[in-house]
């Protein structure tokens, strides 16, 4: 059973948006929770109905310019949360996520975590790119993203938020994180949406994610490896 200390604390979910009107309904209702102080929807100038639909679920809509780590740092800046959680626009968190959130970040020496990864898409290929990514989160204290990464607002504060980068923010997030303590991977899934496995291919998308990630490690520039997901998506 969870102390009293832990159940005052409160999460702001931040969700970066654009043109998410398929999924956001359902996303905002999963993210639904007691321990949940607000909702936050950060759009960058979405065409359809995703501030309509969010605003008629409760969340509050904010707007920032594009770029998925300049949204996020938005969120953060107006979020009023003890902890803070940031949520893919097409990504469901598992039931009882709160009180997941709130044990895995009072245990000692965890800095942040994440949940483990599923993707919603059949057969047996998603299963096993579920399985990798959930091996590499846990063993390297690498989640990506579409986890759903959570930590204390004053933790974010504190290590400057996410850098401003057209693309790995989650991942220079995490390596940042890691140097203050240990990024734990929560049992229960989060599921994402397989649209980027649908539309490219299950193979090519790993492929793809994998170079990056590589190339991060090796030291190109995140501007290059920018220009490197624009050609293997056109491939």
């Amino acid at each position: 059973m969870m102390s009293t200390a832990q159940k005052t604390l409160s999460i702001s979910i931040i969700i970066p948006t654009r043109n998410e009107a398929e999924h956001i309904a359902q996303t905002i209702e999963r993210a639904t929770d007691d321990n949940v102080c607000e909702i936050l929807i950060v759009d960058c100038g979405s065409a359809d109905e995703t501030q309509k639909i969010a605003l008629q679920r409760g969340a509050r809509v904010i707007s920032s310019p594009p770029g998925r780590a300049r949204q996020m740092n938005a969120g953060a800046a107006v979020a009023q949360g003890d902890i803070l959680l940031f949520l893919h626009g097409d990504t469901l968190l598992p039931l009882g996520f709160a009180d997941l959130v709130i044990t895995l970040l009072n245990k000692e020496g965890v800095i942040a975590g994440a949940f483990s990864l599923a993707i919603n898409l059949p057969g047996t290929g998603p299963l096993i790119v579920s399985a990798m990514t959930n091996v590499r989160s846990r063993a390297l204290q690498l989640p990506y993203g579409d986890q759903g990464l959570f930590l204390t607002r004053h933790t974010f504060i504190e290590i400057g938020g996410y850098p401003d980068e057209p693309l790995l923010e989650d991942v220079l997030l995490v390596r940042r994180l890691k140097q203050k303590g240990r990024i734990a991977i929560v049992k229960s899934s989060a599921l994402t949406s397989g649209r980027r496995w649908r539309e490219l291919g299950l193979v090519r998308t790993t492929l793809i994610n994998q170079a990056i990630i590589l190339g991060h490690l090796a030291g190109i520039p995140t501007q290059r490896l920018q220009s490197w997901y624009r050609i293997g998506k056109k491939v």
